[in-house]
């Protein structure tokens, strides 16, 4: 599905607008909540940080405040499922996949409840927070589980139809990654969004570059510098992880030949990863994995951490040019 014609204006100026993904995730809940009165929201004692707050205003009769109890979070969250609710349980990521996995596994996929677990601040542009509260694994920890989607928005607008999308989903689980930033706004209200579909945000023909959540924008500011070069980049978002677009994919890799995949993820077990499935058994081809390599991340701020970690655009450059140079 080609998103080209409905990306924002000066996208690639310093004046681009730009908001914190988990806002958009704010506005989507409250939207749901008001469509469906089925939804529910239970929070980890992060009400605010999440974005909750809107919803549990509008709703207090709906809104159940767990406490810092993470395990405990997303088992009441099944059980009010079971019931015919439709939960969304949110803390941050570090926490909500990171440290109720198995109660994720046991009570929520397994007994196919379909509860959406919300991870605010994942990925290492959380900043001075550090290691402990930068969540890499959560992209490999979920897309593994039978039964989840999976869902890593690229902006706040596409979060907020992210959020609604899985409302209306009430047959499967679902992780939503949200960064705590704010960060470029690459979509409009105009654009797509489906939970089956990735997007092609440029068209080209030298080089396949596939990103997802944040990363789309870094890759399609990258494409914007190779181009310069005589470079024609290719530019696949895929807001959805899991299940993942394999058609736009490989349509993509057939017409350049040539993949990189980025995310602000551990690359190990990570999107970069399930594009390499899908590639190695139907259209093997040439790939470069952009990521966390296996290692924690560092206090710091976001802009200085995702230049540190060769995460921005013009350090993906680099990388892109070398990889095209070893594969030529």
């Amino acid at each position: 599905m080609s998103l080209a014609e409905h990306l924002a204006k000066n996208i690639f100026q310093n004046s681009v607008a730009s908001e914190p993904i988990r806002s958009g995730f704010g506005r989507g809940l409250l939207a749901a909540g008001k469509a469906d009165e089925r939804v529910v929201a239970l929070c980890a004692d992060l009400t605010g940080s999440t974005k909750m707050d809107l919803f549990a205003k509008e709703f207090p009769e709906r809104f159940v405040q767990i406490g810092v109890a993470e395990q405990n979070l997303v088992t009441v969250a099944s059980g009010m499922a079971k019931m015919g609710k439709l939960p969304f349980a949110s803390s941050y990521a570090a926490f909500n996949p990171g440290r109720n996995w198995e109660q994720i596994r046991t009570t929520i996929c397994l007994a196919e409840q379909p509860v959406n677990v919300v991870g605010s601040h994942a990925g290492i542009s959380v900043g001075p927070d550090g290691a402990t509260h930068q969540m890499l694994e959560d992209i490999a920890l979920t897309r593994v589980l039978p039964n989840m989607v999976v869902v890593c928005p690229g902006d706040a607008i596409e979060a907020e139809k992210a959020t609604r999308a899985l409302a209306e989903d009430d047959m499967h689980p679902s992780y939503l990654r949200l960064a705590r930033e704010a960060t470029p706004v690459f979509t409009t209200d105009k654009s797509p969004f489906d939970l089956h579909k990735a997007h092609v945000l440029r068209k080209g023909s030298d080089i396949t570059l596939i990103g997802t959540g944040t990363m789309s924008y870094q890759l399609l500011k990258a494409a914007h510098l190779l181009e310069k070069d005589n470079i024609d980049a290719e530019v696949v978002h895929v807001p959805v992880v899991k299940p993942l677009d394999q058609a736009t994919i490989l349509a993509s890799a057939r017409k350049t030949g040539k993949v990189v995949t980025a995310e602000e993820a551990q690359i190990n077990g990570g999107f970069g990863s399930a594009v390499c499935e899908v590639l190695s058994e139907h259209y093997p081809v040439p790939v470069k994995r952009i990521g966390m390599q296996d290692r924690f991340g560092e206090s710091g701020e976001p802009n200085e951490l995702l230049k540190h970690f060769g995460l921005n655009a013009l350090s993906m450059v680099d990388t892109i040019k070398v990889f095209l140079k070893e594969n030529s």
